[in-house]
């Protein structure tokens, strides 16, 4: 069976985004080991779930880089993750993202759990979360997520938007544990026990 993973970057005391939501707090921990990693996620994925929130997101940078992948305006990392993410398809969770996306699959919220589970038991690579907190804690409280990785940064930003929220209770194994020595961020994997176990 496919699994859902879940990857995201957090503070050192569990921040998802700071205060008002702002991403942009985040952005000195997501570096190149950040991009380094997600690509590493997608080249064994080929399915790419995302929220609406978290796919206007990528949408506002990523086709940039795709667009003019030889520019010396992107990093290496940068090139490097927006190669790995062209074969995998994206499907998007919303109830109220509008338009025309070429390659884009849209899944409205009331049918997303039964339509990811069903993704899960075909076949194929893994499924990749990235960002989305709504929307892979409501997975994760369903029992649909296989594994969470943590890339843990290295600041403590005091208040925010914390990663987990909602009914999202689990029991965790930490599968892996990775540092970088040009990093001070370190990434936790671990692997849910799931419920039905």
């Amino acid at each position: 069976m496919r699994k859902v993973i879940v990857y995201n970057v957090v503070s050192l005391d569990g921040y998802h985004t700071g205060p008002g939501n702002d991403i942009s707090v985040m952005f000195p921990m997501m570096g190149p080991v950040f991009d380094t990693y997600n690509a590493e996620l997608l080249r064994a994925a080929d399915v790419l779930l995302v929220g609406r929130v978290s796919f206007e997101l990528f949408q506002s940078f990523w086709p940039k880089v795709a667009e003019n992948p030889d520019s010396e305006e992107w990093t290496p990392e940068q090139k490097e993750l927006s190669q790995a993410g062209r074969s995998a398809e994206t499907i998007v969770v919303s109830d109220s993202l509008r338009g025309n996306w070429p390659g884009v699959r849209i899944i409205r919220r009331a049918d997303a759990y039964q339509q990811i589970a069903e993704l899960k038991h075909r076949p194929g690579k893994d499924i990749l979360m990235t960002g989305s907190r709504t929307l892979w804690n409501d997975l994760l409280a369903r029992d649909l997520v296989d594994e969470i990785h943590l890339l843990v940064g290295n600041l403590i930003l005091g208040e925010g938007v914390s990663v987990f929220t909602g009914k999202s209770s689990a029991s965790l194994r930490l599968i892996d544990i990775r540092r970088w020595e040009d990093s001070d961020n370190v990434l936790l994997r671990y692997e849910v026990r799931h419920k039905s176990m």
